[in-house]
């Protein structure tokens, strides 16, 4: 059965795989390493723009460690998951400057990067360095699981180790980088988590899922995302022709990227301008002037949260004192900015 499916699925990838990637075929290890950190938790589709920015800006390992943090997150602006692009960064200078340009070459020395675990390890060792190590992406569980009619849930311990010997047995070690490219290619065109293409598919005989009408049932999870919701009222305070913006270094979302001035309330929104002005009085002690508009709501979801916020466009009459966290940028320095996706978006639609 093991074999079966293996040959079937290598026939499959050359005679009726028509799924293009400009990495597919990629050896350089720093391209398919920048594919892979893109693709993290990003659907193709989003990702193909970035991978193409990254690589026009940086085209080598050393100029993505010698550019500077604010370039690299302009370029990265939009994807989410900043601790990413931190990780990207840190992972480039070290190969640069402490491993002579040298892109680790073994699993086991991947493994140690910053950012890296198991699947980009595999992906990497694998499609640069031909190396026998099967992936697992959430494709490859979907296959795998709904092939072997497997409901030990993915996401557990007991899943994981099961998935990995299952897929290790099945790999091609005389082609591991081309098997691991089909294997995944075929749970995207193939075997889709919705409205999976049974009828095309040369697996199906031997499905166990599908052979017994489960198909839809796999695969399994345990852990279900607890959503919080947050309130961030965000204040666009403008003299003349500068703003007030600060960078978030905290340990919480967005950390890096810069922001307006920020009230986050526990209590849910509010478009009151009594209220607002009360809250702005409380963060920014002493301002003057006047509160123009405020936006509608704005929503944003996460993995594990949902966003609501406003937008409060507000005049000074004169300067801030220094006394708080926000900077004064002029309005044509803030295009170089990286700005969550949750500001980018209002502001494509929204002068100011």
């Amino acid at each position: 059965m093991q074999n079966n499916f293996s040959t079937l699925l290598m026939n499959w990838n050359r005679t009726r795989n028509e799924r293009e990637m400009p990495w597919k075929g990629e050896k350089n290890p720093y391209r398919i390493w920048l594919s892979e950190v893109i693709l993290q938790q990003t659907r193709v589709e989003q990702g193909l723009a970035y991978y193409h920015r990254f690589i026009d800006a940086f085209p080598t390992v050393q100029d993505l460690a010698l550019a500077p943090d604010e370039k690299v997150f302009k370029c990265w602006e939009g994807l989410g998951y900043y601790s990413r692009c931190r990780n990207l960064l840190s992972t480039a200078r070290y190969i640069a400057f402490e491993n002579n340009g040298n892109f680790p070459s073994t699993y086991e020395s991947l493994l140690k990067l910053k950012g890296v675990g198991a699947y980009t390890a595999a992906a990497i060792a694998s499609f640069a360095f031909d190396q026998p190590f099967a992936v697992l992406d959430g494709n490859v569980f979907r296959v795998l699981s709904r092939y072997f009619g497997i409901n030990t849930p993915i996401d557990s311990p007991e899943g994981k180790k099961l998935f990995t010997r299952l897929a290790q047995g099945l790999l091609d070690f005389s082609s591991p980088g081309t098997f691991n490219q089909a294997i995944m290619d075929f749970g995207a065109i193939i075997c889709k988590p919705k409205q999976p293409l049974c009828s095309e598919c040369v697996q199906a005989p031997d499905c166990q899922a599908f052979r017994h009408g489960f198909v839809n049932q796999l695969p399994v999870k345990s852990k279900a995302i607890q959503k919080k919701k947050r309130h961030f009222h965000f204040f666009i305070l403008r003299y003349k022709d500068n703003y007030y913006i600060r960078q978030r270094v905290n340990a919480d979302i967005w950390k890096d990227l810069h922001e307006w001035v920020l009230w986050e309330s526990e209590s849910g929104l509010t478009a009151d301008p009594k209220k607002l002005k009360r809250a702005l009085d409380k963060l920014i002690p002493g301002w003057k002037g006047n509160i123009t508009t405020v936006s509608a709501v704005h929503r944003q979801q996460l993995t594990h949260q949902t966003i609501e916020g406003l937008f409060t466009h507000v005049d000074l009459e004169k300067p801030l004192e220094k006394s708080h966290a926000y900077r004064s940028i002029p309005k044509k320095a803030l295009a170089d900015l990286a700005f969550p996706r949750f500001i980018t978006r209002y502001l494509e639609k929204h002068a100011i």
